[in-house]
């Protein structure tokens, strides 16, 4: 791992910000309560932490620990070796499947198939947890801004339903998660890979983790737009931004219309593809999103992607695509998690999926993973703070691409994180 400089709490704290790794999740703010470390948005519409006095240097080691910018890992080594297949990309599997949610209605507004949604509604309505963490849209009277998601707790399947749909904005899915352990009571966990990465860490720390998040649940991620891209497509479409009281990025279809909600009331519907740009080159994405070497969800139970041939729905198509999601279930829990949902009608089941399937509609995936530890590498010869990449088979997977990638995606990176640098 590298870390900042032993200088000051503050200034440790701060590097990771500047150097544009910060994935705003919250869990350094949580962890080490508001007296040391504040949470909010700055200038430039990022969520980040900024230290407070009580921050201090054996403090500021344990949030160095838990940072999920400055180690990401995947699965327990123990529920690695436990796993009956290996994939040098994919990681380790105890199934693939295709399939959706099983009541069509949840299928249709889910963001791709519904399948997490259907998960959540089914671990609750079994009561095999208490409640369901994950994130939703602000409520339109709320003080957050529309295209931001809010960390939220559900217990009942409404609750969970209407909080379906992916949030692409900035989030904090951890901001409360101490007081969330501090309950004491067994949840369900559904947020992205790297804020799963930042629990697998804090793991080490807080034994509660372990015994009480019962399951590790994620999408596929191929990265959230920070504030630059949310203005980038208002300015596109020429909609000024304090007139937008809403937005859905997805949902209702597969993946649906984004929908803003105006200040009058109307709703504007915007193809998908008009909010992502139609290729991969036209994404805006905050530096650790262009770097992450797990958007896979290593450390998850089970994980839901998008099943879209190239990566991306195509125009026509996803007018009237009802919708279907890969799932790799990492786990025995997640294996018999699917089998028991399957079983009481929330999940149905089309296939077997192959290791294919999921190159042929995740190639970007595919590109991350071999390119991981060349790009941890190239940020830390420019200086930045770099994650430790543990349980991802990093190394296996540089040696596989080659020392002309290798060195490629070194340079690549480290141009980049010299880039932001003041001058």
């Amino acid at each position: 791992m590298t870390t900042p400089a032993k200088t000051t709490p503050a200034e440790r704290l701060d590097k990771i910000t500047q150097d544009q790794l910060c994935i705003g999740c919250g869990l350094c703010a949580s962890f080490a309560g508001e007296d040391a470390i504040g949470f909010g948005m700055n200038d430039e519409g990022d969520l980040i932490p900024f230290a407070r006095d009580g921050l201090t240097d054996p403090l500021m080691d344990q949030v160095e620990q838990m940072c999920p910018s400055l180690r990401v890992e995947g699965l327990p080594q123990d529920l690695i070796d436990t796993s009956p297949h290996h994939d040098l990309v994919w990681g380790p599997y105890h199934g693939l499947k295709t399939g959706h949610a099983g009541d069509a209605t949840l299928r249709h507004i889910g963001s791709t198939a519904g399948v997490l949604t259907a998960i959540g509604c089914y671990l609750l309505a079994s009561h095999q947890v208490d409640f369901i963490a994950h994130v939703k849209a602000p409520d339109h009277d709320d003080d957050n801004l529309p295209h931001h998601g809010v960390a939220t707790v559900s217990t009942t399947e409404d609750e969970v339903i209407a909080a379906a749909g992916s949030r692409y904005g900035p989030t904090a899915p951890l901001i409360n998660i101490m007081a969330l352990l501090d309950r004491g009571q067994p949840f369900a966990l559904i947020a992205k890979p790297c804020d799963l990465n930042a629990m697998r860490n804090l793991a080490h720390l807080d034994e509660r983790v372990n015994r009480l998040v019962k399951y590790w649940l994620t999408p596929v991620c191929g990265g959230f737009s920070p504030d630059e891209g949310y203005q980038q497509f208002l300015d596109r479409h020429a909609i000024p931004k304090d007139e937008v009281k809403a937005l859905r990025y997805r949902g209702y279809g597969c993946p649906g219309p984004t929908q803003l909600t105006m200040a009058s009331g109307a709703t504007n519907d915007i193809h998908y593809l008009d909010f992502w740009g139609d290729d991969e080159s036209h994404w805006v994405l905050p530096l650790r999103c262009k770097i992450c070497p797990d958007g896979i969800g290593e450390g998850a139970d089970l994980a839901a992607s998008d099943t879209w041939d190239g990566g991306s729905p195509d125009r026509v198509e996803s007018e009237t695509d009802l919708g279907l999601n890969h799932m790799i279930i990492r786990t025995k829990q997640g294996m018999d998690l699917v089998k028991d949902a399957v079983k009481a009608g929330y999940l149905t089941i089309t296939k077997e999926a192959e290791i294919e399937d999921l190159n042929r509609t995740q190639p970007h995936q595919v590109k991350k993973k071999y390119a991981g530890l060349a790009r941890a590498h190239g940020l830390a010869a420019a200086g930045s703070v770099a994650p430790a990449l543990v349980n991802i088979r990093a190394e296996a997977l540089s040696d596989a691409a080659g020392d002309d990638a290798y060195h490629h995606e070194k340079q690549g990176t480290m141009k980049r994180a010299l880039a932001i640098k003041p001058s």
